[in-house]
């Protein structure tokens, strides 16, 4: 018996060089390429390193996957650099109770997915094609930087950690997937422009990419 087909909701964001696919139901699940066709293609060839990530968040993946592109918006700047920082639409629906613990399962099953790889990856990763790259320490800092400020665009206002602080780092994480875990009317968040869907996208996103960075440029 063949495996049931389920649809794929994706959403398209599209620069001048750049274009994200990004999965509109899964936060963290997002590609690029130089077209469209080419984001979407690498989207799904991410479903053997992304389906790990939504298991330890307790979901499953369905075995067989039909594109359903619902959304296609103009990107910028940010698009081109290489984030998908373009709001859908999609990420302005309700988030009801159970979609918010989902959320938040999945934003910290990507933060432990990219703890575990830095536990194994080694201190000087191999440079990318220009000689350029974070050594490890160095994007491990990065991450937990950028989730300091992820968590004042959700509305808190922690002091900075230190990278080595594992307990304040840990606390503001805490805090944030409290956040997440808040239903809400799917506007943004704390009177800013994030809404809770592209919050949880963007962070498990930016760790799940860093993660899976390291993997690739470790010896």
């Amino acid at each position: 018996m063949s495996p049931k087909t389920e649809r794929l909701a994706v959403v398209l964001e599209t620069g001048d060089k750049k274009v994200f696919a990004s999965a509109a139901d899964w936060p963290g699940w997002s590609r690029s390429a130089k077209t469209a066709e080419a984001a979407i293609e690498a989207l799904l060839s991410y479903v053997p390193r992304y389906a790990p990530v939504a298991k330890l968040a307790g979901f499953e993946l369905p075995e067989s996957i039909e594109v359903d592109v619902i959304e296609r918006n103009d990107g910028g700047s940010g698009t081109d650099f290489g984030v998908p920082s373009r709001v859908t639409d999609a990420d302005g629906r309700k988030v009801p109770k159970a979609d918010a613990e989902r959320l938040a399962a999945i934003v910290e099953a990507a933060w432990t997915t990219f703890a575990r790889i830095a536990a194994g990856a080694p201190a000087e990763l191999r440079k990318g094609p220009r000689g350029g790259g974070r050594d490890r320490d160095k994007m491990v800092g990065h991450v937990v930087e950028s989730d300091w400020y992820y968590a004042r665009e959700i509305g808190l206002r922690p002091k900075q950690p230190k990278v080595e602080d594992r307990e304040a780092v840990d606390s503001i994480r805490r805090e944030m997937l409290g956040v997440l875990r808040s239903p809400s009317g799917g506007g943004p968040i704390a009177g800013r422009r994030w809404t809770a869907r592209y919050a949880a996208h963007r962070i498990a996103w930016h760790a799940l990419d860093h993660a899976w960075e390291m993997q690739d440029r470790s010896e």
